[in-house]
């Protein structure tokens, strides 16, 4: 029966590829289940802990707003950043600005200003993802990347399996003195992993070549080297498209994790204390549909999973926008928009971070990066205070603006795809 199992395993990718891990990959990836004893605790009440500290729909938007530009602006200095300091120390010193202490700022928010404060250190994310980003693939086989991606997500799936943690605090001591503990504990935690994942990591070999290339440099000349990075870009079809996918992507995202919890809660009238739950079965469900479904998706045939992908986030927002109220019909109705949900969420997200490193030259992986993301998150700032506004209108027009990202999306990757069919990676 071992045997079996064994065999059976080592036929699957996935699980292939995480016992083969090694080194960086391997540190990155084991660490980063410590989400769900931290920030995923929080996560699914952040929206409405808003609202229960006085705040209104556009006010959440603003933050929103923010939280966008301090990481567009943390975006465009990364990549000289991350040269600099190199992509483990960077990893580190941001993990704690931008995790760690905005734990603090929220544990003791009193209103939209200490929101504020926190969203613009909160931004700074956006350096420790391209360290981070850059910590996990540069060292790493290349006909890994997809699984390796999968497994970030996975990991990150299997952590909302805590939340009825919240839950219980919530119903013990009411929302807004229980999410103020969880933060408190989120700073722990996160602040564990930073060091964990510094301990057993080390500089990638691309990352200590830029930080000697980078010695005696200054910072107007490390920005100036972006040129190098841009002309990558623009004359890359494949980056462009790695881009405008991340763009609609982490919009319609955005705008979901945002206003889920609103409509969920003050539209159709779910209560305060099941809200983990359903992000939990959300990720039971993307984790089953990763060893099923995702791990099936072939590094060099992409095209159809990108439809896939769109199409059912697309019906998801359907599903969510036609429930009316919390009888029988729907929670089943909000059970398999959830569903849909996952799966077009896991495979949109698998597939972002997968472009950008297929085709992201290695040499300039953390320019290219951090200019990707900057354009990324220049497109997405309008957007929190827009969703703000048609939320106020209306809290199913988030998800109406959803859908029509995603229509875009069908239409940008049939335009990309069919242009190259016959010679790239796309199939």
């Amino acid at each position: 029966m071992r045997n079996k199992m064994k065999k059976l395993l080592s036929r699957n990718g996935l699980f292939r590829t995480l016992t083969e891990l090694k080194g960086n990959p391997r540190a990155c990836i084991f660490t980063e289940p410590m989400w769900g004893l931290s920030m995923n605790l929080c996560l699914p009440y952040a929206t409405v802990y808003m609202l229960t500290l006085g705040m209104n729909d556009v006010q959440v938007g603003i933050v929103t707003s923010v939280y966008m530009f301090s990481q567009m602006i943390c975006a465009f200095l990364s990549g000289a950043i991350i040269d600099k300091m190199g992509r483990r120390k960077s990893t580190a010193v941001f993990d704690f600005l931008a995790w760690s202490l905005p734990c603090i700022i929220w544990a003791s928010s009193q209103g939209f200003w200490y929101f504020i404060v926190a969203a613009l250190f909160n931004g700074m994310m956006k350096i420790t993802q391209v360290s981070w980003d850059c910590l996990l693939v540069e060292d790493a086989p290349k006909d890994r990347i997809t699984h390796i991606y999968s497994w970030v997500i996975i990991c990150g799936n299997m952590s909302a399996l805590f939340a009825p943690i919240s839950s219980v605090l919530v119903a013990k001591l009411t929302l807004a003195p229980a999410i103020r503990i969880l933060y408190i504990n989120a700073f722990v935690v996160m602040t564990a992993k930073i060091l964990i994942l510094y301990r057993f990591s080390t500089e990638t070999a691309v990352g200590r070549a830029r930080r000697e290339a980078a010695r005696g440099k200054s910072w107007r000349e490390m920005l100036s080297g972006y040129r190098n990075a841009y002309m990558k870009i623009v004359n890359s079809r494949g980056t462009v498209f790695a881009i405008i996918f991340s763009i609609l992507v982490e919009i319609a995202l955005m705008l979901g994790s945002t206003f889920w919890q609103i409509i969920v809660s003050r539209r159709i009238g779910v209560p305060d204390t099941l809200l983990p739950i359903f992000p939990m079965v959300k990720s039971i469900m993307s984790i089953i549909l990763f060893f099923t479904v995702i791990s099936g998706i072939r590094q060099t045939r992409l095209k159809w999973p990108m439809y896939g992908g769109f199409i059912c986030y697309m019906i998801s927002c359907i599903l969510l926008i036609s429930i009316t109220g919390t009888g029988v019909l729907g929670y089943l109705m909000l059970t398999l928009s959830i569903f849909f949900e996952a799966l077009g969420a896991s495979v949109l997200s698998t597939l972002r971070e997968s472009l950008v490193a297929i085709h992201a030259d290695p040499d300039e992986r953390s320019g290219i990066l951090a200019l990707l993301q900057t354009t990324v998150m220049l497109a997405s700032v309008p957007f929190g205070y827009i969703g703000g506004l048609l939320s106020d209108i209306s809290r199913i027009l988030p998800f109406v603006l959803n859908i029509g990202l995603m229509l875009l999306g069908i239409l940008a990757s049939a335009r990309y795809t069919d242009r190259n069919d016959s010679q790239s990676v796309m199939n």
